[in-house]
Protein backbone atom coordinates (compact mmCIF):
# COMPACT_ATOMS: atom_id res chain seq x y z
CA UNK A 1 0.00 0.00 0.00
CA UNK A 2 1.40 3.20 -1.19
CA UNK A 3 0.91 6.27 1.29
CA UNK A 4 2.89 8.53 -0.46
CA UNK A 5 1.03 8.52 -4.02
CA UNK A 6 -1.99 11.21 -4.52
CA UNK A 7 -5.03 9.80 -4.95
CA UNK A 8 -6.27 11.11 -8.43
CA UNK A 9 -10.00 10.09 -8.96
CA UNK A 10 -12.10 11.57 -11.85
CA UNK A 11 -15.75 12.22 -10.94
CA UNK A 12 -17.26 11.21 -14.21
CA UNK A 13 -20.46 13.20 -13.67
CA UNK A 14 -18.85 16.54 -13.02
CA UNK A 15 -16.24 15.79 -16.05
CA UNK A 16 -19.57 15.03 -18.04
CA UNK A 17 -21.36 18.37 -17.33
CA UNK A 18 -18.49 20.33 -18.58
CA UNK A 19 -17.91 18.15 -21.40
CA UNK A 20 -21.23 19.26 -22.55
CA UNK A 21 -21.40 22.39 -21.92
CA UNK A 22 -18.08 22.78 -23.66
CA UNK A 23 -20.04 20.82 -26.85
CA UNK A 24 -22.89 22.93 -26.91
CA UNK A 25 -20.92 26.49 -27.06
CA UNK A 26 -18.47 24.80 -29.86
CA UNK A 27 -21.53 23.86 -31.48
CA UNK A 28 -22.20 27.32 -31.89
CA UNK A 29 -19.51 28.26 -32.24
CA UNK A 30 -18.98 26.56 -35.37
CA UNK A 31 -22.32 27.84 -36.57
CA UNK A 32 -22.10 31.36 -35.95
CA UNK A 33 -23.67 33.44 -33.35
CA UNK A 34 -25.10 35.78 -35.62
CA UNK A 35 -28.22 33.91 -36.11
CA UNK A 36 -28.97 34.01 -32.06
CA UNK A 37 -28.55 37.82 -32.15
CA UNK A 38 -30.79 38.20 -35.27
CA UNK A 39 -33.33 35.99 -33.84
CA UNK A 40 -33.45 37.88 -30.74
CA UNK A 41 -33.86 40.92 -32.49
CA UNK A 42 -36.53 39.82 -34.50
CA UNK A 43 -38.07 38.25 -31.18
CA UNK A 44 -38.25 41.46 -29.64
CA UNK A 45 -39.39 44.15 -32.75
CA UNK A 46 -41.96 41.31 -33.31
CA UNK A 47 -43.71 41.37 -29.77
CA UNK A 48 -43.30 45.04 -29.91
CA UNK A 49 -44.97 45.55 -33.60
CA UNK A 50 -47.88 43.12 -32.34
CA UNK A 51 -49.91 45.13 -30.17
CA UNK A 52 -50.16 48.14 -32.32
CA UNK A 53 -51.13 45.83 -35.45
CA UNK A 54 -53.51 44.53 -32.98
CA UNK A 55 -55.05 47.99 -31.79
CA UNK A 56 -55.07 49.15 -35.24
CA UNK A 57 -56.85 46.11 -36.37
CA UNK A 58 -59.36 46.18 -33.86
CA UNK A 59 -60.57 49.88 -34.48
CA UNK A 60 -60.84 49.09 -38.47
CA UNK A 61 -63.23 46.37 -37.32
CA UNK A 62 -65.19 48.13 -35.17
CA UNK A 63 -65.79 50.36 -37.71
CA UNK A 64 -67.08 48.68 -40.33
CA UNK A 65 -69.26 46.09 -37.30
CA UNK A 66 -70.58 49.19 -35.11
CA UNK A 67 -73.68 50.54 -35.68
CA UNK A 68 -75.68 53.25 -34.24
CA UNK A 69 -79.24 53.58 -34.60
CA UNK A 70 -82.57 54.22 -33.08
CA UNK A 71 -85.33 51.55 -31.87
CA UNK A 72 -88.22 51.07 -34.62
CA UNK A 73 -90.40 50.54 -31.71
CA UNK A 74 -89.48 54.29 -28.66
CA UNK A 75 -86.95 55.52 -30.82
CA UNK A 76 -84.36 55.07 -28.12
CA UNK A 77 -80.62 55.35 -29.49
CA UNK A 78 -78.25 52.63 -28.87
CA UNK A 79 -75.75 50.86 -29.96
CA UNK A 80 -74.92 47.36 -31.14
CA UNK A 81 -73.04 44.95 -33.68
CA UNK A 82 -74.02 44.72 -37.43
CA UNK A 83 -75.19 40.92 -38.40
CA UNK A 84 -76.14 40.20 -34.62
CA UNK A 85 -79.58 40.08 -32.39
CA UNK A 86 -80.32 41.90 -29.02
CA UNK A 87 -83.12 43.81 -27.18
CA UNK A 88 -83.45 47.12 -26.75
CA UNK A 89 -82.42 48.69 -23.30
CA UNK A 90 -85.61 50.62 -23.07
CA UNK A 91 -88.54 48.62 -24.46
CA UNK A 92 -87.15 45.15 -24.76
CA UNK A 93 -88.17 44.65 -28.29
CA UNK A 94 -85.94 42.09 -29.64
CA UNK A 95 -84.15 43.21 -32.72
CA UNK A 96 -82.04 42.33 -35.36
CA UNK A 97 -78.94 44.25 -37.00
CA UNK A 98 -78.53 44.10 -40.68
CA UNK A 99 -77.06 46.49 -43.21
CA UNK A 100 -76.67 48.85 -40.41
CA UNK A 101 -80.18 49.24 -39.32
CA UNK A 102 -82.47 47.97 -36.98
CA UNK A 103 -85.57 46.02 -37.08
CA UNK A 104 -87.94 44.14 -35.10
CA UNK A 105 -87.47 40.69 -35.39
CA UNK A 106 -90.51 38.85 -35.49
CA UNK A 107 -91.08 34.67 -35.63
CA UNK A 108 -91.87 33.28 -38.46
CA UNK A 109 -95.76 33.73 -39.92
CA UNK A 110 -96.07 36.89 -38.26
CA UNK A 111 -97.22 39.66 -40.50
CA UNK A 112 -95.97 43.27 -39.22
CA UNK A 113 -98.32 45.82 -39.90
CA UNK A 114 -98.38 49.61 -39.31
CA UNK A 115 -101.48 51.26 -38.04
CA UNK A 116 -103.12 54.56 -39.19
CA UNK A 117 -104.77 56.87 -37.16
CA UNK A 118 -108.15 57.93 -38.97
CA UNK A 119 -109.48 61.12 -37.93
CA UNK A 120 -112.76 61.24 -39.55
CA UNK A 121 -115.70 58.50 -39.39
CA UNK A 122 -116.88 58.25 -42.50
CA UNK A 123 -120.28 57.06 -43.04
CA UNK A 124 -121.52 54.87 -45.69
CA UNK A 125 -124.53 55.67 -47.84
CA UNK A 126 -127.25 52.91 -48.46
Amino acid sequence: MNQGTPKISFKLPVISNWLILLGIAWLLASLGLGWIVKSIFILVGFLMLTPVVAFFGLQWWLKRNLVEGKCPVCQYEFTALNQTQCQCANCGEPLKIEQGHFSRLTPPGTIDVTAVEVSSVQQLED
